[in-house]
């Protein structure tokens, strides 16, 4: 029998579905009010979509077509494969609640589409849209997922996010008072916050009714203006060596509540974007080291973990 680690994504899934079922991303055309000027320009400084957009995902096609594209692409390995919708671009409850459901609605209409994930700000989401999500989510799965980013105001307001941390808090609450499930993004190693600092952030978010948590190294990537600050001021961040986040991500794992449900612990973007770092590692290979690296440290989920 295999030594419980953490909890991972793929056995969630496969407690809602007896096969096999992929994300497919979506640009659905949103924008996000830290770039359109409601809250601010320029978007997060450490933001560019095109680190996560596959080819299929073009803002000119309509979200059928990019789910249809997307359904080809894996269909050719697993012919049997369920998908979840992802709206994953920018700010996917940035809109009129119409034309939301428009798109969502669209999304769940593609044949072999069996729920839809939504990508989304803590500061943008709305009564009238949840209660609408309410609903849906008694027919499909639905999982919304918050880019919380940080628990400190210092670096949220650092990095131009537009919201604070009890935004996060009251957003998440809401969602799980409808019975919503609610993921929860989060990047380690954003300048200025200590080791310290970031073990803290793994208390707050465990006292968040969260059911599923993202983890992702920073990544300074071209054409943002935290590349051009790192440029600059490069003694300002710390970018971490790949057995030192390891080592940082079982740290953080053994702080998070035994429940939460842990998708990925990091992120990889296009070699061509990418400034640094460079671990060379698939997203698979890193998860095999940090489960071998847990075993050597007797390491899991919730191992120091204090209610």
């Amino acid at each position: 029998m295999t030594k419980f680690l953490y909890n991972d994504f793929s056995t969630f899934l496969r407690q809602h579905f007896n096969c096999k079922v992929q994300k497919i991303s979506i640009n659905a055309g949103f924008t996000c009010p830290n770039r359109d000027g409601t809250k601010g320009l320029g978007g997060c400084t450490y933001c560019n979509n095109q680190t996560f957009n596959p080819e299929y995902c073009k803002t000119e096609k309509t979200v059928r077509e990019q789910l249809e594209e997307g359904r080809v692409f894996f269909s050719r390995k697993y012919p049997e494969m369920k998908y979840l919708a992802y709206f994953q671009a920018y700010t996917n409850t940035y809109d009129e609640l119409e034309e939301l459901k428009r798109k969502y609605e669209q999304a769940l209409e593609v044949e072999d589409v069996v729920g839809i994930v939504i990508g989304t700000r803590p500061d943008c989401m709305p009564d009238e849209l949840l209660n609408y999500l309410q609903e849906l989510s008694k027919k499909v799965f639905l999982l919304v997922e918050y880019g919380i980013e940080s628990t400190d105001d210092v670096t949220l307001q650092r990095i131009n996010r537009g919201h604070t941390y009890a935004d996060t808090i009251d957003a998440v609450n809401r969602t799980v008072e409808r019975d919503i499930y609610v993921g929860g993004h989060i990047i380690l190693g954003l300048p200025g916050e200590s080791h310290e600092q970031i073990m803290k952030q793994a208390t707050q978010l465990s006292r968040l009714p969260l059911t599923t948590l993202k983890l992702h190294q920073l990544q300074l990537i071209r054409g943002t203006k935290m590349a051009k600050e790192y440029m600059m001021n490069p003694e300002l961040f710390h970018l971490y060596e790949v057995d030192e986040y390891i080592d940082l991500v079982i740290d953080y794992v053994e702080r998070l509540r035994p429940d939460i449900i842990l998708e990925r612990f990091v992120s990889q973007s296009p070699k061509e974007l990418l400034i640094a770092p460079d671990w060379g590692l698939k997203n698979y290979e890193f998860t095999e080291r940090v489960k071998k690296r847990m075993q050597e440290r007797g390491a899991y989920q919730g191992k120091m973990y204090v209610d």
